[in-house]
C-alpha cells in the first residue's frame, strides 16, 4: 500500500466487460431503493428471536452498541453452536474466502488468475495436515470443532447468495454458477495453517541471505544481517543482558554438507567487490531470487507478506506496581491490516460455570475458529506476541526422475496429483513432489524453481543442477486445535502452560496474569534442533548431516514466572540469551522492547503506581529511536550546511523525535530515512532493497560510527547525510508543498483498509463499496506505536496494531479494547467500520464482561430458541 507502488493486483483476471457489467450495476443502483436493498439485505437479526434447529436449549446473544457479540448458553455444546451461528451472521463471507486460501480453491471462485496460489497451497497440503489434525483430535474438542459447524451450516441453511452477504452479488456477474458448500470441522482448523504461515518467521530472511550471497562477500551478508544486539536491547527472560558476541558470518558447505575454507575481504573493503566471485554472481541469478522472494510474498494479502514490521508488543505488570494492587496486562499484536480486522471481539459465557460447562471467556476470536484466542476468562488473562523461531528450512536436492539423492543412494520420491477446478475453465492438474523433509517447491509457478539455480552461491554446494524442497513445522499435524480451548478454560498458572504446551505452531510468546496476582511468561511451539547449520541460508539436502534431528523439549523453552523486576516485556525480542538452544538467528532488534522497557521504568522510577491508563499511553507511544540516533550526527553538520539541506537540519533543531501523525519534523525525517537507504543500498538486488525497519535501524546504526566505511559512498558519511537531507526536501516540497510549517506525517502514512477479496479487483466502484479510508496515522516502522511502513515502496502503511487491549485483573469490567475496523463484515452495516476512527484516534472501547455488566450494556438481545 505504499504511495510508490502499489501492491500487486489479486485479480487480474476479471475481463473488460465484466468490469463494465459490474460499474453499470453499482453506478446504477447506487442512490436507488434497489440499490439499498441489495446492500441490507445480507444484514442479520440482533434482536428477537429466532427459532434454530439443532439447539438443545436457548442461547441469548447480546451485543453492545458496537455490535459485539456475547452469547450465554446452558451447554458448552450450543456455545459453540451458538458462535458457529454468529459468526456466520457477521462474517461469513470472510470465512468462505478463508476457506477457499486454506485448501488452495480460490480459482473455484476467482478463475484462472489464482491458480497459482493454489499451487502454491496445494504443494504445502495445509488442507490435508488439517484433515490430520482433526483425525487426532480429543473426543471432546472434536465435539466442540462438530458443534461450531453446525451452528455455521444452521445459518446457512436460511440464507443464500446475496443474502448471505453483498460479496456474493458481486462475485455472481463473474461467477454466477458458485455456492457456498456446508461448513466442515476441518475448514477451522485450517485457518490455523494459514497464521502459521502468516507468522512463519525468518524465511524471507533465508531467501534474502542466499540472494546477496549472490552479489556480496559473506562478511558483508552478515553485516546487512547482523545478530541481536546482545547486551544493548533487553530480553525477555535471562536475567542481566548478556555480553555481545562475535559477529555472525555465513559458512560456505563443502558438497558432502560440511563446513568449507573461504577466504575473506578485508571489513569495510567495497561493498560491491568479492574475492570469492563465482558464477553465481550472475545476473540471472538474482533475477532468479527474485521471483522465489516476489512468489512468496505474492501469496494473498489475507495472509500478509513477510515484512521487517511483523511482530506485536505484549506486556504485564504485577499487582506490586500498580494501583490497584492487582495485575494488568496490555497486548496489540501487528498483523497486515485488512477489511474487516482479522479479528471478530466476542464473549462466551456458560450460565452456570461448571466441570460439565467449563467456559467464560471473552476476547478476540477468528471468525471461523471456535473459541477465544486472545483474552481473558473469570480468572486469568493472557496476550499473544510473535516468538519468531526458525521453523522452516530450504535445501538443495539433487533429482532424477522420481528420485532425490540422500547418503549417496537414490531414494523414491512420495508423489501425488492435485486437480485445481477453475471458474470458467478447464481443470488443472499438478504434480506434488515431496522428499522425506517436506515438499519440492520447484515449479510453483512460472518462477519458482529459479532458486536452485542461485543456491548454490549462498550455501557454497558445488554449481549444478538443484531442485529445492521446504522442510517446515507446520507441514505436520499438530495439536494448537486443542490449545484453543485449554486456553479458554485455563484457570491459573499450571493449567496456563498446560494450555501452551499444546500451542505448537505457530510458536508465540504468551504472557499471563491471573487474579491471585501471579505474572509469568511462557515460549510453546514446535522450535526444530538442527544437525548443522543454524538455519540462515539453504542446506544441501543429500546428505543426513543437515536436516533436523527433533524438537526443543517443552521443559527446555524460555519460561518465568514472578519475575524480581515485577514486569515482562515481550515485543519480538530475544526470550532469551545466546547461551540457551538456538531458536532463531533473526530476532526482532528489540527498539520497541526497550521503548516499553524504558516507559515503564519511568514511571516506577518516579514513585508513581500504573494504571491501566498507563498502559494504554505506552501502545500509543511514537517515539523514534533511528531518529534518535541520527538527531546528533545532523545537528553537528547544520553549521556546515546550506540550501535544501541547512533547511532541513533547522527542521529538525529541537524536535523530540516522536513520529506524530500531525508533526512536519517526522514527515520530512521519514522522506531523508528513505533517501538516504535508497542512495546507500539502492543497487542491491530488488527484493533485497531496505524496507527500513528495525534491522535497518540496527545495521544503518553501526555505520553511523563507521564515517569511511564504503557503504556511505565515495565522499563517507557526512556527504552521505548531507545529500539526503537536501534530496529530501525537494522530496517533500513535492509531496506535500513548499511550506514546511503545513507539512505532516499523517498527509504521506496513510491506511486505505482494504477489503480481503474484491479490495485490489481494479474496479474504482467495487472498491468503493468494500474498502474504507485514507486514515492519516502516526507511528512508524519499530516504534511502540506500530504502525508500519515498507521504505521499497513507499510511506503508505503495512502493517498495524490489528488489535489493542488492556485487561484489568482487579476488575474485569474496566478493561478496555478495540478493533480495528468493527464486528460486522458486511459493507455499509453500521458496525463495518464504527471501531477504525477511535482506532485512529488512539482511544478504546469499555469491555463489560460479568454477565450484569454485559446484559446492562446490551444495545439489541437475540435469542435464538430450539426449533419446535
Amino acid at each position: 500500500m505504499g504511495t510508490d507502488a502499489p501492491r500487486t493486483r489479486r485479480h487480474r483476471g476479471l475481463s473488460f466487460l465484466i468490469g463494465l457489467l459490474i460499474t453499470v450495476l453499482v453506478l446504477g443502483v447506487a442512490g436507488a431503493g434497489l440499490g439499498w436493498w441489495t446492500v441490507q439485505r445480507s444484514f442479520p437479526a440482533t434482536s428477537g428471536r429466532i427459532d434454530v434447529p439443532g439447539l438443545t436449549a436457548s442461547v441469548t446473544v447480546y451485543r453492545d452498541d458496537a455490535g459485539i457479540p456475547q452469547l450465554v448458553a446452558e451447554t458448552s455444546r450450543d456455545l459453540f453452536f451458538a458462535q458457529g451461528y454468529v459468526h456466520a451472521q457477521d462474517r461469513f463471507w470472510e470465512m468462505d474466502f478463508r476457506r477457499h486460501v486454506t485448501a488452495g480453491r480460490l480459482a473455484e471462485m476467482f478463475g484462472e488468475s489464482q491458480v497459482g496460489t493454489d499451487s502454491f497451497i496445494r504443494t504445502l497440503n495445509w488442507r490435508g495436515i488439517a484433515e490430520q489434525e482433526y483425525a487426532q483430535l480429543d473426543e471432546e474438542s472434536r465435539a466442540y470443532y462438530e458443534a461450531y459447524a453446525e451452528g455455521v451450516n444452521a445459518y446457512l441453511d436460511e440464507r443464500s447468495g446475496a443474502d448471505l452477504s453483498l460479496e456474493y452479488a458481486v462475485l455472481g456477474l463473474q461467477n454466477g454458477a458458485y455456492s457456498p458448500e456446508p461448513w466442515t470441522p476441518v475448514d477451522s482448523i485450517a485457518w490455523l495453517k494459514a497464521m502459521a504461515w502468516d507468522l512463519r518467521s525468518n524465511l524471507g530472511d533465508e531467501i534474502d541471505r542466499a540472494l546477496l550471497a549472490s552479489a556480496l562477500p559473506a562478511e558483508e551478508v552478515a553485516r546487512l544481517h547482523p545478530d541481536f544486539p546482545w547486551g544493548a536491547m533487553p530480553t525477555i527472560v535471562g536475567g542481566p543482558l548478556a555480553a555481545a558476541p562475535a559477529a555472525s558470518s555465513v559458512t560456505p558447505l563443502d558438497e558432502a554438507g560440511e563446513p568449507a575454507a573461504t577466504s575473506t575481504a578485508a571489513t569495510g573493503g567495497s561493498p560491491s567487490s568479492s574475492s570469492e566471485a563465482t558464477d553465481a554472481s550472475a545476473p540471472e541469478h538474482l533475477a532468479a531470487l527474485a521471483s522465489l522472494a516476489q512468489t512468496i510474498d505474492g501469496i494473498p494479502e489475507l495472509l500478509g507478506p513477510e515484512g521487517g514490521d511483523l511482530g506485536s508488543n505484549s506486556w504485564v505488570v504485577s499487582g506490586a506496581l500498580t494501583e490497584s494492587g492487582k495485575p494488568l496486562l496490555a497486548n496489540d499484536p501487528h498483523l497486515g491490516p485488512a477489511m474487516p480486522s482479522i479479528w471478530a471481539q466476542m464473549g462466551l459465557h456458560c450460565a452456570v460455570v461448571n466441570d460439565a460447562c467449563p467456559f467464560d471467556v471473552a476476547g478476540y476470536s477468528f471468525s471461523g475458529l471456535p473459541g477465544i484466542v486472545i483474552g481473558h476468562n473469570e480468572r486469568i488473562a493472557w496476550g499473544f506476541t510473535n516468538l519468531g523461531p526458525d521453523v522452516a528450512d530450504l535445501y538443495l536436492e539433487r533429482v532424477e526422475g522420481d528420485a532425490y539423492e540422500l547418503d549417496g543412494t537414490m531414494v523414491p520420491l512420495t508423489i501425488r496429483e492435485e486437480v485445481i477446478e477453475v471458474a470458467g475453465g478447464d481443470p488443472v492438474t499438478i504434480t506434488v513432489r515431496s522428499t522425506g523433509r517436506g515438499p519440492i517447491v520447484t515449479g510453483i509457478g512460472t518462477d519458482f524453481g529459479a532458486v536452485a539455480e542461485a543456491g548454490p552461491a549462498a550455501s557454497g554446494a558445488p554449481e549444478g543442477e538443484y531442485e529445492v524442497s521446504l522442510q517446515w513445522t507446520a507441514l505436520t499435524p499438530g495439536t494448537t486445535a486443542r490449545a484453543i480451548f485449554a486456553l479458554d478454560r485455563a484457570r491459573d498458572w499450571e493449567g496456563f502452560r498446560q494450555a501452551a504446551a499444546l500451542f505448537d505452531v505457530p510458536s508465540q510468546n504468551l504472557i499471563y496474569a491471573d487474579d491471585a496476582g501471579t505474572i509469568g511468561y511462557q515460549a510453546p511451539g514446535k522450535i526444530p534442533v538442527r544437525k548443522a547449520g543454524d538455519g540462515t541460508v539453504p542446506m544441501p539436502g543429500w546428505t543426513s548431516a543437515n536436516g533436523w534431528s527433533g524438537m526443543l523439549p517443552f521443559e527446555q523453552l524460555p519460561s518465568v514466572q514472578n519475575p524480581p523486576a515485577g514486569y515482562i516485556v515481550t515485543a519480538n525480542n530475544a526470550a532469551a540469551g545466546p547461551a540457551g538452544p538456538l531458536l532463531t538467528k533473526d530476532w526482532d532488534y528489540g527498539y520497541r522492547a526497550a521503548a516499553i522497557d524504558r516507559l515503564i521504568r519511568e514511571r516506577l522510577d518516579a514513585g508513581e503506581k500504573l494504571t491501566a491508563d498507563d498502559l494504554l499511553d505506552i501502545q500509543l507511544d511514537t517515539s523514534d529511536l533511528n531518529a534518535q540516533q541520527f538527531l546528533p550526527f545532523i545537528a553537528e553538520l547544520a553549521a556546515r550546511l546550506d540550501g535544501d539541506a541547512a533547511r532541513g537540519a533547522a527542521l529538525l533543531d529541537g524536535w523530540n523525535a516522536k513520529a506524530d501523525a500531525d508533526s512536519a519534523e517526522a514527515a520530512y525525517f521519514a522522506v531523508f530515512w528513505r533517501t538516504l537507504l535508497d542512495d546507500m543500498f539502492g543497487e542491491l538486488p530488488d527484493e533485497s532493497r531496505p524496507q527500513g525497519g528495525d534491522r535497518w535501524f540496527n545495521v544503518v546504526g553501526t555505520l553511523l560510527g563507521e564515517p569511511e566505511n564504503a557503504w556511505w559512498g565515495d565522499d563517507g558519511r557526512d556527504a552521505a547525510i548531507t545529500a539526503a537531507l537536501r534530496a529530501a526536501w525537494g522530496e517533500a516540497s513535492d509531496l506535500m508543498g513548499d511550506d514546511a510549517a503545513s507539512w505532516s506525517w499523517g498527509e504521506l502514512h496513510t491506511l486505505t483498509l482494504t477489503n480481503q477479496s474484491f479490495g485490489e479487483s481494479g474496479i474504482g466502484p467495487i472498491e468503493w463499496l468494500f474498502n474504507r479510508g485514507p486514515y492519516e496515522l502516526g507511528g512508524g516502522s519499530a516504534i511502540v506505536n506500530a504502525i508500519g511502513w515498507d521504505a521499497s515502496l513507499g510511506y503508505g502503511v503495512d502493517w498495524v496494531p490489528s488489535m489493542r487491549m488492556v485487561v484489568d485483573l482487579d476488575d474485569l469490567d474496566e478493561s478496555r479494547w478495540i478493533n480495528l475496523t468493527g464486528a460486522s463484515g458486511h459493507a455499509f452495516n453500521p458496525h463495518y467500520d464504527d471501531q477504525a476512527p477511535l482506532w485512529q484516534r488512539g482511544e478504546t472501547r469499555p469491555w463489560p464482561f460479568t454477565l450484569d455488566a454485559v446484559a446492562e450494556a446490551a444495545h439489541d438481545t437475540l435469542v435464538l430458541r430450539p426449533a419446535g
